[in-house]
């Protein structure tokens, strides 16, 4: 046993090892010194045993008792054959052992048996800080066999195993045969070669770099993918650092991270870094996990770190962040641009998108000559090549130091709402010329590093320049932003293009609206007259209110106030038509509700081809035409039905009466003079073009200096404000009216909420200044030969009282032609009346029905030339039905007037 002593078991006892390391000195020291942990015999548990030359086992060490279950007291003096091999193979193992106690080596792979429930505990501790196979010395498992505690062993169940066992003969001190037998368990070896080819299927041939630091935090060891990345081979990265990597900061970052790991053991997952590769200045994007390394007895030896490059990931992930930002962009620009009908508006809805979101500055030039609603700059030779002026509506900035974008290249900043040309060889122009964005360049020493600039192109025509720009410091723009570029500017140019395409029409609806509506200072015969129009907004379209004042004969005054149903071009349509036919009705001297019911057939007839505007004179024929082709109209298309509400007045200065008809109309408010304000009941009827139901009349004295108002729903109702409330307050504002009629249309606006826009809005005021009783002459004459006489010599006499003496003549001349047809042709009593205003009016009365109809004298009659004479010496003549008969009127200029009188000496002699 001089080879291996008896009991030297140095791998198992460290203090032994300690007390040989003392005796052995410096050299001792080094050599015989004990291995440290971490080594492979914490992963390999060797035991070893020694036979007698009796065959007999003499000596066991404690591994030998851990790997066979069998403690030294109950394993010493027995046969190692007997004891630990199967029956069936006894005799082979006696044949063996005799071999070996003949002094022959002997290394192979014996089957043996051992505790079942040692089998864990065979091939010795997993790596980890705290594997439960881990023992600590200080604490006794009661599941590892103490081989000083006899009988622990006693009936444990055993099992099969397998040992590499390795036999060396020794010989005894008396010179006999002896062996010491080496024995490692076979599993542990087969565990020990799986776990490295695992490692190094990792660790070798991993496509991904790998790095071993060590507690130093230096590279143990890195395989070829990391050195193929970071040059030379794989051995030499040994020693190195993170910092001979990677930029100072991501190094520290990622020796801190090391650290953290190596002293907690939280392993750190998925750690972004970014660097240059070696060689290149190209940012590389890595993503590395690091986790600590134990020894097979649990000691930290180290941090390992897993490196994915994950570049093309970070350029994947940045252009699906891309792709958001322009999909959420375009969402945006499709719920904000385009909500306003209003060009600037639109083009800052723009700007408001793409500002700071998409751009640091932006700016939209729309032509001049669109804006100006010039419809041929759309084909001039400037708009082709790009040198149109232009009008800066809008720009943004989110840098405060820009706040404007230049013209082009150092041409100098152009504010808003300033006019502007951009060079015919600049980028600007050259986008505008060909409808294809461009990028500009920037200019040298200025904050702006790239720009844009997109021709805002909508139905194929190019109507305005939009430019986008970034400062230093933000990306350039790319391909990608250009196309989302030219489709926010595209969906722009769309909506400002209908933005002005809505406002050429609505300023072309409200033109012909306005050349509908009478002037702004209608005079009638005894009443003072003032009126205002407010159309809606420009976000709305041009509604169908309108008003009216036309001059009957007998100084009578017809107030009209109207509004049709609907908006837009359509609707100011058949507002003129509407009120053409009416005034063609009112100089019918039609009733009130004769007039709202020819205008109720026309309004059903309006929207179909070739139906009359209104109803030719006569009883009735015109109207059932109207009739036959509304009802045409409303069968070939219910959608051009128009609806449309009417108040009609007629009022006679003479008797200060004042007549209403009213069509679904508001109706309308009184104030007599020391009153309050009142609403008059005038029975609203029907809306015209509804039919089918009759209009009343109502007839009220107006007192002298008394106020009349008639109005549309704009003026008294909005989103805000209520019908109710909105009347409420028109009557408080006509309380104590101001003397001056104008004052009081202007202080109604300002009193009431007439800035809202919804709607149109038509107020008509008349204040009552009825004639006085010395302005009228009225006297009954007989139906007799020598009443011709006596209506001149009234005439005579009343207009010498008026100092009217220049129109005596003519006066008396066409009275006497009058007097003489209704005696002739007339029945009943005859009327004479002479009226003085502006103007002289002479009117004859009679009970006959039939008119007087104007006709040619042949050269060779002695008669039929009365009506004639009338027509050339009077201003204007005609006649009109009355309950009781008919009445022929003429009319006369006063002496001041503007026209001069006729002589009629030259009248009579044209007639022949």
């Amino acid at each position: 046993m001089s080879e291996i002593p008896a009991k030297a078991t140095s791998s198992e006892d460290t203090s032994g090892g300690t007390a040989a390391r003392d005796a052995a000195g410096p050299l001792g020291a080094e050599t015989w010194q004990s291995s440290p942990p971490g080594s492979m015999y914490d992963y390999i548990k060797v035991a070893s045993f020694s036979i007698g030359p009796d065959g007999l086992i003499d000596q066991w060490s404690r591994r030998a008792a851990q790997l066979f279950g069998v403690s030294a007291q109950e394993a010493v003096g027995k046969d190692p054959i007997e004891a630990f091999v199967s029956t069936e193979l006894r005799e082979r193992g006696h044949r063996k052992m005799a071999e070996i106690l003949d002094g022959r080596e002997w290394t192979g792979v014996v089957p043996f048996r051992m505790p079942r429930d040692r089998t864990a505990d065979a091939g010795g501790p997993a790596s980890g800080a705290r594997d439960p196979h881990v023992r600590d010395p200080h604490v006794r498992d009661p599941h590892v066999l103490d081989p000083h505690v006899p009988g622990q062993y006693g009936p444990t169940p055993y099992t099969e195993g397998i040992a590499e066992v390795y036999v060396m003969p020794t010989e005894t001190e008396s010179g006999e045969h002896a062996a010491v037998c080496i024995v490692v368990d076979v599993r542990a070896l087969r565990r020990i070669e799986t776990d490295l080819a695992a490692s190094q299927a990792i660790f070798g041939q991993s496509p991904f770099g790998f790095l071993l630091f060590g507690t130093d935090l230096k590279v143990q060891r890195a395989n070829r993918p990391f050195a193929a990345v970071f040059g030379g081979r794989a051995d030499d990265h040994r020693g190195r650092t993170v910092h001979d990597y990677l930029p100072r900061g991501e190094a520290d970052r990622v020796q801190a991270a090391l650290r953290r790991v190596l002293e907690s053991g939280e392993s750190v997952t998925d750690m972004q870094l970014v660097g240059p590769a070696p060689d290149s200045a190209e940012r590389r994007h890595w993503s590395i996990n690091l986790y600590r390394v134990h020894s097979g007895s649990g000691r930290p030896i180290g941090v390992a770190g897993l490196a994915t490059d994950v570049t093309r990931r970070h350029a994947a992930a940045r252009e699906a962040a891309h792709a958001r930002r322009n999909l959420a962009l375009l969402n945006e620009a499709g719920a904000r641009i385009g909500n306003s009908l209003d060009l600037e508006t639109t083009a800052r809805e723009l700007l408001d998108v793409v500002v700071p979101g998409f751009c640091d500055l932006a700016s939209v030039d729309l032509y001049q000559g669109l804006l100006a609603g010039d419809e041929s700059a759309l084909n001039s030779r400037s708009l082709a090549d790009g040198s149109a002026e232009l009008r800066r509506v809008a720009a943004a900035s989110a840098v405060a130091d820009v706040p404007y974008l230049e013209a082009s290249g150092g041409d100098g900043v152009v504010e808003v709402g300033a006019v502007h040309r951009y060079a015919f060889n600049s980028p600007c122009a050259d986008a505008l010329r060909t409808a294809r964005p461009q990028f500009v360049p920037a200019a040298s020493g200025g904050l702006i590093q790239s720009t844009l600039a997109v021709p805002m192109v909508a139905h194929d025509t190019v109507v305005g320049l939009a430019r986008f720009a970034r400062t230093k410091g933000s990306e350039p723009f790319n391909d990608r932003d250009r196309a989302l570029a030219v489709e926010l500017a595209a969906r722009a140019a769309v909506c400002i293009d209908n933005a002005r395409l809505y406002r050429r029409e609505h300023e072309r609806a409200l033109i012909l609206q306005r050349s509908l509506l009478p002037p702004d200072d209608p005079e009638a015969s005894g009443l003072d007259i003032a009126c205002r129009y407010l159309p809606g907004n420009a976000a709305t379209e041009v509604g169908g209110d309108w008003f009216d004042v036309i001059e009957l004969p007998g100084h009578r005054t017809a107030l009209v106030v109207g509004d049709v149903m609907g908006r837009g071009l359509r609707a100011a349509v058949a507002m003129g038509e509407l009120r053409t036919a009416v005034r063609t009705l009112a100089l019918l001297d039609l009733e009130p509700a004769e007039v709202l019911s020819a205008l109720d057939e026309i309004a059903r007839g309006l929207g179909a081809p070739g139906s009359p505007s209104s109803p030719a004179p006569g009883p009735g024929g015109g109207v059932q035409q109207a009739t036959r082709a509304a009802r045409r109209a409303g069968d070939a298309d219910l959608s051009e039905v128009y609806l449309a509400t009417c108040v009609y007045a007629v009022y006679d200065a003479v008797t200060r009466r004042c007549t209403f008809a009213n069509a679904g109309h508001l109706p309308p408010v009184l104030v007599e003079p020391g009153e309050g304000a009142l609403m008059l009941d005038v029975p609203p009827g029907m809306p015209l073009g509804v039919g089918g139901e009759p209009f009343e009349e109502v007839e009220v004295e107006l007192p002298e200096g008394s106020l009349l108002a008639l109005y549309t729903d704009g003026l008294v109702e909005s989103r805000d404000h209520p019908l109710d409330e909105g009347l409420s307050a028109f009557r408080s504002a006509l309380d104590d009216p101001s003397p001056a009629l104008e004052d009081v249309c202007d202080h109604v606006l300002t009193t009431l909420d007439t800035h809202h826009g919804e709607d149109d809005i038509a107020l008509l005021m008349a204040r009552v200044q009825g004639l006085p009783d010395d302005a009228v002459g009225d006297w009954t004459l007989p139906r007799e030969p020598r009443s011709v006489g006596r209506a001149r010599e009234f005439t005579r006499a009343q207009l010498t009282q008026w100092d009217l003496e220049p129109l005596v003549d003519t006066t008396e001349l066409l009275v006497s032609e009058l007097v003489t047809n209704a005696l002739r042709y007339g029945e009943g009593e005859i009327r004479l009346r002479l009226l003085l205003d502006r103007t002289l009016v002479c009117e004859v009365w009679d009970a006959g029905l039939v008119q007087p109809r104007r006709r040619r004298a042949r050269d060779t009659d002695e008669g039929g030339r009365g009506l004639q004479l009338v027509g050339l010496l009077s201003a204007s003549w005609g006649s009109r039905r009355t309950p009781r008969g008919k009445t022929v009127w003429f009319e006369l200029p006063l002496p001041d007037g503007d026209s001069a009188a006729v002589d009629p000496t030259e009248a009579l002699l044209s007639l022949y």
